[in-house]
């Protein structure tokens, strides 16, 4: 572990404390204004968030998996706004340099991630390349002291507000698929290096995504992550089996906090004389879902051990990311139905959090593309 039981525990009581008394207030106002209360960026610094899974000799704390899922446990109990600020530090963001890049690289950034100053941002997916991420078609072309960049990506999590990209393109057009793919390391307000419109989405507001744009973008030859051609896509998906893993964390928080909002809501409404907690068919609906969120917790904290254990995660990672995301969807669903009326009323919550839970199914790899990384393994492994 990274760090002793006391201190983890104090942690955790902070985290949840702060998600409390600092966060669910401020839920309705982030959802209308869709925006993070800029105070509210400051505090999550100070309280060292958006360095939980960076070394602590780049200034972050250095949490083990099961450390930063556990802290994820918490921290998902509220909009999920608030975590998808701090993730892509912790996340795809630094991971990838975190694991391939050189020391200088590491030195250069990662203090900067730790602290909050930087928000980083995972440039993969594209227009005609999310789940399919070997077909992608941004170019990065060798020339006189560094590359050349061209190509658009999509869709692309805190990119309004990122200070570092990590960004995947076609060094060598020779190579098919996934050889030729290589990450760069690329500062915002590099000549050639523009965003589009902030997109308007079905829901988590707050947490912004955007298309950003590179048009004859330079870059100087100590931008390619780890010095190294041709290994992005392998680093990508390194980086994906962590991300995967603390999104699904995410989603059990979730369901755990429409689970008791949805309890409290059964034991104080009355119909016909009595609590609808007292009805059968309600408790069915809260009992499947607190089974169901049990089950995604076990399989998260399992695998997330595991990964400590410097164990291949690959497949137990994608069961986790495909188990917990429509776990999350049919607890939010279900909650909506206990709630009724209430329940599809906008500024309740519950209908937020409907939305929000929508998009976990589709990042970090979609559901179907879950099932076949998972049954790919499945039949590579006997082979």
């Amino acid at each position: 572990m990274a760090l002793d039981s006391e201190t983890m525990q104090g942690l955790l009581d902070s985290v949840t404390r702060f998600v409390r008394e600092r966060l669910r207030p401020l839920e309705h106002q982030v959802a209308q204004e869709d925006r993070i209360p800029p105070e509210i960026r400051r505090e999550i610094a100070d309280m060292g968030l958006f360095g939980l899974s960076i070394p602590d000799e780049y200034g972050g704390l250095g949490l083990t998996m099961e450390e930063e899922v556990r802290v994820a446990f918490e921290l998902g109990r509220t909009s999920p706004a608030f975590r998808s600020l701090i993730g892509t530090n912790n996340g795809i963001g630094s991971q990838g340099l975190i694991m391939d890049g050189t020391e200088e690289q590491k030195q250069r950034y990662l203090p900067r991630l730790a602290s909050g100053e930087l928000i980083s941002s995972f440039a993969l997916t594209e227009p005609e390349a999310g789940s399919d991420a070997a077909s992608l078609k941004t170019s990065a072309r060798k020339v006189e002291g560094g590359y050349v960049l061209n190509g658009t990506k999509r869709f692309i999590t805190n990119a309004p507000h990122a200070g570092l990209f990590t960004v995947f393109a076609r060094t060598d057009p020779s190579q098919p698929g996934a050889k030729g793919v290589s990450a760069f390391l690329i500062e915002a307000g590099t000549p050639g290096l523009s965003l589009g419109p902030v997109d308007r989405k079905m829901g988590q507001s707050g947490a912004h995504t955007c298309d950003v744009i590179f048009e004859d973008c330079r870059v100087p030859a100590d931008a390619l992550l780890g010095g190294r051609e041709g290994q992005g896509f392998r680093t990508a998906m390194k980086v994906l089996d962590r991300g995967r893993l603390h999104i699904s964390a995410v989603c059990v928080a979730m369901a755990e906090r429409v689970i008791e909002d949805s309890l409290r809501y059964a034991v104080e409404r009355k119909q016909f004389g009595q609590p609808i907690a007292e009805f059968q068919l309600v408790q069915a609906m809260l009992a499947d879902s607190r089974t169901e969120a049990y089950a995604a917790r076990c399989m998260v904290l399992e695998t997330a051990r595991a990964k400590d254990r410097a164990e291949d995660v690959a497949t137990d990672a994608a069961c986790c990311k495909l188990f917990a995301s429509e776990m999350v969807g049919r607890v939010v669903d279900r909650a909506v139905q206990i709630h009724g009326g209430a329940g599809y009323i906008a500024d309740h919550g519950i209908e937020r959090f409907y939305r929000d839970a929508r998009l976990f199914r589709i990042y970090e790899g979609t559901s179907q593309i879950q099932q076949i990384v998972i049954a790919r393994n499945m039949v590579k492994a006997l082979g």
